[in-house]
């Protein structure tokens, strides 16, 4: 270990990033209200409709379907919620295997063990966040076998039912090797674009590509509704049993009430609808100014030894929710010294989730060899990524 050099890579980074961004304090992601959000909110609390009735929610739905290209989206409470459903509606229950990234937030898991299911984690590309498909191919070759057009592990005898590609920091995995793959196999395509509202595969919108696509609009994320999430799919009658099922699946009629399944109390309040309205509205800008962030992050952090930036894939257009750098294997013992030399100096990081696996409460689950993402782990570090950075706000 060479300490003078561990020390100037520390100091490398923090001047790279405050060259970027100024000296002011600043914390990892904050919203950006700067359009209609006081307008569209004042006008929500006057018509006094702020819960799960109203214009907003509708109008929000609309625009989230225009924006994103999708045929049909409804609006829930949030992004964990939207999983939930999804894989609700698709059938996953209890018995059933679903394939989730190793390296995703907890709610991509959680929403699988919320159906009775098993997460069973895959890999991600060395050096890159994004799905290691081919790899995830291969060991589904080995593993599984095809019965009755269903795909099941032969080391559980559990069914495989779904997969869900989380779309890390908003940019794309690749998709049309993923369709691929639940071709050849027979598994079914949830995506978690949480991350990605703004990102595009190939001139296609993420969370469009499976049977159900999901978004969140958390405070931290690209637009925010302060919770909320969205699904988004190209299924009239998928949609119309989402939209039944998160609104308590209750039967519509003037006054009475009776309801046929067991339903969710997940519809998105209008109060929240009405502050995502006007947050969509100025999306373009938003996506704008974070890859413009990302141009000024890679011309201050060009020459420095053992760090690089995450950057779009190929044919892809990224929103750069989040800026990640990697730390070069030579130096991932200074992960943590980073993290605390930034935060101390008022620069708001942070490092990637907890791997599922690594989680107490996953750690049995099924796995492939997940050496990639237990590398990337170790080295991946978030920095400040507001849009307002560059807004002067």
């Amino acid at each position: 270990m060479n300490v003078s050099q561990d020390t100037q890579l520390v100091h490398s980074v923090i001047d790279a990033i405050t060259r970027a961004i100024g000296a002011k304090p600043s914390v990892l992601h904050e919203p950006c209200f700067q359009g209609n959000e006081w307008l569209y909110l004042k006008e929500c609390l006057d018509s006094t409709f702020v819960s799960s009735v109203g214009k907003f929610v509708d109008r929000f739905e609309s625009d989230l379907a225009k924006y994103t290209g999708a045929a049909h989206a409804v609006a829930v409470v949030n992004g964990t919620a939207a999983l939930h459903v999804a894989l609700t509606v698709i059938d996953v229950g209890k018995g059933d295997e679903v394939l989730v990234p190793a390296a995703t937030f907890i709610a991509t898991a959680n929403a699988v063990s919320y159906c009775g299911a098993t997460p069973h984690f895959y890999d991600c590309l060395p050096n890159n966040l994004g799905a290691d498909f081919s790899k995830l191919r291969d060991y589904l070759l080995r593993n599984t076998r095809q019965s009755l057009g269903q795909c099941i592990n032969i080391n559980t005898n559990k069914k495989i039912k779904a997969i869900i590609p989380m779309h890390v920091f908003g940019h794309p995995v690749e998709m049309d090797e993923l369709l691929n793959l639940c071709k050849e196999f027979n598994i079914d395509l949830v995506e978690d674009a949480a991350e990605s509202l703004g990102s595009f595969y190939r001139g296609r919108h993420t969370g469009t590509f499976g049977k159900i696509g999901v978004l969140s609009f958390n405070g931290n994320k690209i637009i925010t509704t302060g919770g909320g999430g969205a699904l988004l799919t190209n299924d009239s009658s998928l949609a119309k049993r989402l939209k039944h099922i998160t609104t308590t699946a209750k039967i519509s009629h003037p006054w009475n009430y009776y309801h046929d399944e067991i339903g969710y109390n997940y519809r998105l309040p209008n109060l929240n609808a009405a502050l995502g309205c006007a947050q969509l509205e100025g999306v373009n800008r938003l996506v704008n100014k974070k890859r413009e962030l990302y141009s000024v992050y890679k011309k201050t952090f060009e020459g420095i030894d053992g760090i690089s930036l995450i950057s779009e894939p190929r044919e892809c257009k990224s929103n750069y929710w989040l800026q990640g750098v990697v730390i070069d294997e030579r130096f991932e013992h200074l992960r943590d010294t980073l993290l605390k030399s930034s935060n101390e100096a008022g620069i708001g990081v942070r490092p990637l989730w907890t791997l599922m696996h690594q989680l107490e409460i996953y750690a049995n689950c099924p796995r492939m060899d997940l050496t990639n993402a237990e590398s990337m782990v170790k080295r991946v570090i978030n920095i400040p990524s507001s849009p307002t950075l560059l807004m002067g706000s």
